[in-house]
Formats: C-alpha cells, structure tokens, sequence
C-alpha cells in the first residue's frame, strides 16, 4: 500500500519538488499552502507522515503541529529556513518527530522519512511486549498506544510514548541520553541529547503529579533516566 504524505510550505517551488519526488517513489501526496488548510487536511485524512514548514500564513508550523497533537500521533518533521538552535527545540517542545534545515537535499527528505516510516513499522510488527504495563496509578496500554494516570487518558506524542515505553518495558534500568536517542529516534537522527531531555521534560508534565519530584520517571545524575513505579 503506497504511503501517504502531506507536504505543507507556501513555497510553491518547494511543494512542487517535494511531491514529484515522493511521487517518484510511489507514495501518494497531498499538498496545503497555510496552516489553517493544513490543519484541515490533516484532520480529514489518514497520514503516514507530514513535512510541515515552520513559516507559514494564517498560522504557523509550530501552532499547526501543536493542534495535530491534540487528535493524531502522525509523524510531523519540521522544514526551517532558520538554523537557529533554538528553533529546532521549539519544534520538538511542540511534538514535532524530527526537523530539517533549509536548504535541504531532497535525497536528505526522502532518507528521513524513510527512516520514520521504517522504525513505526518495526515497532508495529513487535509481539514480544506485554500488552498492558501497570504501575502505581499509571496504565500502559501498548498495543493501543494509550496511557492512563488513575483512570484518566493523558494524551501523548508518539515520540513521548515511545520514551515511556522504552523505560517502562525495563524498570530501574538505567538509560543514557544517547542510548535513549539512539532507541527512540534513531542512530541516523542528527540530533542531540538535549532532544530527549525536552521529551523527558514534557513526558514529566504530563504524567507526573510533581514533575520537580517525579514519581515514575527518574534521574540518575551524570548517567541518565530510569523508570520507577
């Protein structure tokens, strides 16, 4: 089945490259010109993936993403004419999965998502986990992707899960920034440790009822997270 991609940029170049390319490896594309079509086109149809530029018109990439995150775990990368450090954490605070610097190579996209859609498959076709992982108040529901703090559904992104379930399925082993990077993201991620710190960071928000005094999540100073029910 051909995977299915939403390019959104105003740039009608960049679009227009973009789409031929994909379309030269067999995957369908749509395309949004601002954030508001974005968001509704996003809403409307199933993904396997989105490249979502940071600037666009009526709303940004940023506030694009951040509403996507509120109904759908869609792999978001993140194109930035800006190679300011800063804007590319800002686009992992807002749940994207991945950034990209402009100018890029197209061959550079297409290796990304390949590398995307590559891990979510691997990890769709895992059977050796339990299906539900419990600890104190908190409830892992593997197979549906779904977490539950005293009975109440926290909403994650997909890299969040994937962080807490790597720690979860392992409790009390203690996992470096790097190894953590490698696991979730990737050994061809070209991000740093500073990227799974900010997922550490909005993971806490969510499931800790202290975040400064964590109850689930861990760290050993110096060495890494760990998981603790």
């Amino acid at each position: 089945m051909a995977r299915k991609v939403l390019v959104v940029d105003d740039e009608k170049s960049i679009v227009k490259g973009l789409k031929f390319s994909l379309m030269q490896d067999s995957m369908e594309v749509d395309c949004a010109y601002d954030g508001e079509e974005a968001l509704d086109m996003a809403r409307q149809n199933q993904y396997d993936i989105i490249l979502l530029d940071v600037m666009l018109p009526k709303m940004n990439g940023f506030e694009v993403c951040q509403q996507i995150r509120d109904f759908s775990d869609i792999p978001i990368i993140m194109l930035t004419a800006k190679g300011d450090d800063m804007d590319k954490i800002l686009g992992l605070e807002y749940g994207a999965d991945d950034y990209i610097t402009k100018p890029f190579n197209i061959l550079e996209v297409k290796a990304r998502i390949k590398a995307i859609l590559r891990r979510n498959g691997k990890r769709s076709a895992e059977t050796q986990k339990p299906s539900v992982i419990e600890a104190g108040d908190m409830k892992i529901d593997v197979e549906s992707r779904r977490v539950f703090i005293a009975g109440k559904e926290v909403n994650l992104t997909a890299k969040e899960f994937d962080l807490l379930e790597v720690l979860s399925m392992n409790p009390n082993k203690v996992y470096g920034r790097d190894k953590l990077l490698n696991i979730v993201w990737g050994s061809d991620y070209p991000g740093d440790g500073r990227t799974v710190d900010v997922h550490v960071r909005r993971l806490r928000e969510k499931v800790e009822v202290n975040p400064g005094e964590p109850k689930y999540i861990h760290t050993k100073w110096g060495v890494g997270y760990y998981f603790a029910g």
